[in-house]
This record gives structure tokens, C-alpha cells and sequence, in this order.
């Protein structure tokens, strides 16, 4: 059975025709402009595929589609703007927080919405890296992950957020 899917991706109201049974990782990775939400354990298991709905983080493997209308979804495309990347992501790249960058964009996401919801709290090593035990890396032992986080919290801390 199919269906109409109204849904926000990075500030773009779209609209989509669906499988019932299909899921959100399903429908990014079917357009070509969202292919940072890697698909990989499909259990919810490895945070690869991780977005934000509605400001929060959620493996897009295990969600639903349909369950989704008209919510508010972010990639890590969303966190590029007039091919500026965010300060996020300019932490992550000056503190060597990429790798292989297979796991980068779900990390991104997570370490997103830690940040904004920090207020202006310093954010612990220990805070971080509890936000980021849904995101495995295989890579990297996170040391520099949790490095470009702090970054970016002292950019957002200076007015240099979006």
C-alpha cells in the first residue's frame, strides 16, 4: 500500500509517495540528496544512519516513514549552507574527528543536538562521550571526536552557530 508523506528535510517542505512499510533511512537514501544517512546494521544498533526529527536523534533505520508526517527532519546536508560547512562540522575536520568519514555524519548529529541543547553549559568529556555511545566508530578511539565537539561548543558559546 502506498501514501503521500508530508515532511520538512533541511528546511524543504516535501512531499512523497511511500510504501507503508517503508522506512525513513529507506526514503533519504532513495534521493539523491540525502546520502550522508548511511545504511549499515539496519537494528538501530551502529548510529550510521542517525538524523534529527523534530530536533532529537533517532536511528532513521528503525523508524517508519509514514510515522513521520509532517515532522521536521535533519541530515548532515542540512548543516551546509551556501557551501559553507557548519562550525560542527569545521571542528570535526580541524580536529581530525574524520577518518574512513562513514560514521562521521551520524556523529555530526548526535554531537548537533548535544550542543544545542547545552545552553551554555561546558559539556564534559564524560556528556559527550554518552551522547555518542549510539554512533560506533571503528576508526578512531573518539579522542578527537569528543575534541571537535568541545570546538564547536566554544564556536556556538562565541555566536558562530547556525
Amino acid at each position: 500500500m502506498t501514501m503521500l508523506l508530508n515532511i520538512t528535510i533541511n528546511g524543504q517542505q516535501r512531499t512523497f509517495e511511500i510504501d507503508a512499510k517503508q522506512t525513513l533511512l529507506e526514503l533519504l537514501r532513495s534521493q539523491p540528496e540525502y546520502q550522508s544517512v548511511h545504511r549499515s546494521c539496519e537494528e538501530g544498533e551502529c548510529g550510521a544512519c542517525t538524523v534529527l526529527l523534530d530536533g532529537e536523534p533517532v536511528n532513521s533505520c528503525l523508524i517508519l516513514a509514514a510515522s513521520v508526517e509532517g515532522a521536521t527532519v535533519l541530515t548532515s546536508e542540512g548543516l551546509v549552507r551556501q557551501g559553507q560547512p557548519h562550525p560542527l562540522m569545521q571542528a570535526f575536520t580541524a580536529e581530525l574527528g574524520i577518518q574512513c568519514g562513514f560514521c562521521t555524519p551520524g556523529m555530526l548529529m548526535n554531537s548537533y543536538a548535544l550542543i544545542s541543547g547545552a545552553g551554555d553549559i561546558e559539556l564534559t568529556d564524560q556528556q559527550i562521550r554518552k551522547s555518542l555511545e549510539g554512533n560506533l566508530c571503528r576508526c578512531t578511539g573518539y579522542v578527537n571526536i569528543v575534541n571537535a565537539v568541545k570546538k564547536a561548543q566554544q564556536a556556538k558559546n562565541g555566536g558562530q552557530w547556525w
